[in-house]
């Protein structure tokens, strides 16, 4: 069995996204600057180099409703996932089918009901727990998280949405297992310990 991976990129004051996010402004006022290091100044081509490492061992993606809102849109016909998505939503809604084996599956029963299913298809492949905040902080609090990953880049967002609040009182643990500093941005990978 892979592991369960939460997968973000992450500035020093820990917003995962600024204020006013919506489908316009998908990542809030600023939070653009959060992705800048995976796409400005870079080719077609190392994007998507760089986009088909990041997903080569995952066999499931996992993300909240506001998460597929806002990135739908902007992922296109053929999202560069090319794995199963499986959406948290309170309100169902059908299967939908993108180029590259990209699907959303849409499950209202919550955080475990949707790991079970990513489990189930991802096989001996990672999940990937790819946000948004409420989602990430429902996993970490639920102790279903194996592995962090963050890019963690030099900005400040000041305001906007927190990713470590609401994950309970009891602390947790990580073992740093890779730390890679680029130019724009420090590629940070921790186990978390389990009891």
């Amino acid at each position: 069995m892979g592991r369960v991976i939460l997968f973000m990129s992450l500035p020093l004051d820990g917003f995962i996204a600024g204020p006013n996010v919506g489908i316009e402004n998908p990542m809030g006022d600023g939070g653009g600057r959060l992705h800048n290091w995976m796409f400005v100044g870079k080719t077609s081509q190392e994007i998507r180099s760089f986009e088909e490492e990041s997903f080569k061992d995952t066999g499931a993606i996992i993300m909240g409703k506001r998460t597929f809102d806002v990135g739908v849109g902007p992922w296109g016909e053929n999202p560069t996932f090319h794995a199963p998505c499986f959406v948290l939503s309170t309100i169902a809604h059908p299967q939908i089918l993108k180029a590259g084996g990209t699907t959303f599956t849409f499950v209202t029963d919550g955080i475990e009901s949707a790991l079970a299913l990513a489990r189930t298809v991802a096989g001996e492949k990672d999940v990937i727990v790819m946000g948004g905040a409420n989602t990430a902080q429902q996993y970490i609090k639920a102790r279903l998280v194996d592995e962090m990953q963050f890019h963690l880049v030099p900005v400040l967002l000041c305001e906007g949405v927190q990713l470590f609040e609401h994950i309970g009182g009891e602390k947790i643990e990580l073992e740093n297992v890779e730390t890679i500093d680029a130019p724009d941005v420090i590629h940070l990978k921790f186990s978390v310990v389990k009891s």
